[in-house]
């Protein structure tokens, strides 16, 4: 009678504790990610590559009056993102209410840097793709992950002080604010305002409803279907409805949403999306697949362009006393912090899905991004470093 209760701590014990240990860890998402993506590369270069390939386009064959997804990887970028969306809307929403974006004194410095790591990578890209069929590009070296950049953050555990921590989490929100209305404007099709219009009577009625303080998990979620819906229908890219969604959610509801679709989004979602969009198969001459100005462009926007916007933008608006220098830290720290942002990573790719329908172009891109977050990591952590040893030295 006691082998099973024996058995289940066992399990407990030796698999169910460890996971839930890993799971906690700040770092996890960013191992995970990375993890899938290698497993996804090996796989799209093995002996099992087309079937694996396969698997990911195979299609479901609804009826053509439904206009839903028709593959397993329209249904990841199209269907399960929008609850990442989802999530990140309401990280957004949180910090402009009581987070760190909730004052103009607060939001100075981390919205300045997040304008400078937008603006300027997508201004090197399109210096060195004008005129060309990659130009449609610009807005890939614009994007920050942020799970995976805060993990890399926190390799160096003490030494990168939390101020830090807490600039560069509110400068990729707002970059995520600004890659969504990036995708919304720029990479949508030809808008059905009859869709649009619904959607927007969808939203209505949600507000409506918790205008009068009730506040039901399903009404989010049923409200939350029909808007994916309808945005999917419109032209717009159907995961801007998880933004507009969370926008509504009441803000003593944020933190049990959040707290609810963390490990789901992180763990299953965001692993997917990797498994998905990193089965690039490699070229036999890598060095001409990086040698185009697709990959140059992306590389240097993501490497180059990041640190040098984040930087530049937040000396000027520290000079100019609109900000303050995140407390505890030094220029090289802040630089490192930007080198970080620099792992664009989830946010780069999904955009580069929409930015191209050529699979060439795609991989070309895609090879660029995971290149850039590599080289980011040991720049930023080089750098973060660095600087936790100067403080140090003129601390003694």
């Amino acid at each position: 009678m006691e082998v099973i209760p024996t058995l289940r701590n066992i399990i407990r014990k030796q698999l169910i504790s460890p996971i839930q240990e890993f799971i906690k860890d700040s770092r996890a998402v960013g191992v995970t990610l990375l993890a899938c993506t290698i497993l996804s590369l090996v796989l799209a270069n093995s002996s099992v590559s087309a079937n694996y390939i396969q698997l990911i386009e195979t299609e479901f064959h609804f009826p053509s009056w439904l206009h839903l997804p028709h593959s397993i990887l329209h249904w990841i970028n199209d269907a399960l993102m929008a609850l990442f969306f989802f999530l990140v809307g309401m990280e957004i929403k949180r910090e402009l209410l009581i987070g760190e974006l909730s004052s103009v004194k607060k939001a100075a410095l981390p919205i300045a840097a997040a304008l400078g790591g937008m603006v300027v990578p997508a201004f090197i890209f399109i210096a060195l793709n004008a005129g060309t069929s990659h130009q449609a590009g610009w807005g890939i070296p614009m994007a920050t992950d942020i799970a995976f950049s805060l993990g890399v953050a926190s390799l160096l555990g003490a030494r990168v002080p939390v101020t830090l921590k807490i600039f560069l989490m509110a400068l990729a929100i707002i970059d995520d604010l600004g890659a969504i209305l990036v995708i919304a404007v720029f990479y949508g099709g030809d808008i059905n305002w009859t869709w649009l219009l619904v959607a927007a009577a969808v939203l209505a009625v949600i507000w409506i409803i918790h205008r009068f303080r009730y506040y039901r998990w399903w009404i989010i979620a049923l409200g939350g279907i029909l808007t994916w819906y309808c945005i999917f229908n419109s032209g717009i890219h159907a995961t801007i409805a998880g933004v507009l969604i969370a926008f509504l959610v009441p803000l003593e509801k944020l933190g049990d949403y959040e707290h609810n679709l963390h490990d789901p989004v992180n763990f299953i979602i965001l692993p997917l999306f990797a498994l998905a969009n990193t089965a690039i198969i490699l070229p036999d001459n890598m060095g001409a697949a990086l040698g185009t100005t697709l990959s140059w462009g992306v590389l240097a926007g993501l490497v180059l362009g990041k640190p040098l916007g984040i930087t530049i933008f937040s000396w000027a608006t520290i000079q100019s006393k609109l900000g303050e220098m995140p407390g505890g830290t030094n220029w090289t720290q802040l630089i490192g912090m930007g080198a970080l942002a620099g792992i664009g990573f989830t946010m780069s790719i999904f955009i580069t899905m929409l930015a191209f329908s050529d699979l060439n172009q795609q991989n070309i891109a895609k090879l660029a991004i995971l290149l850039g977050a590599i080289v980011s990591i040991i720049l930023g952590l080089l750098l973060l470093y660095r600087g936790s040893t100067q403080i140090k030295k003129s601390s003694t």
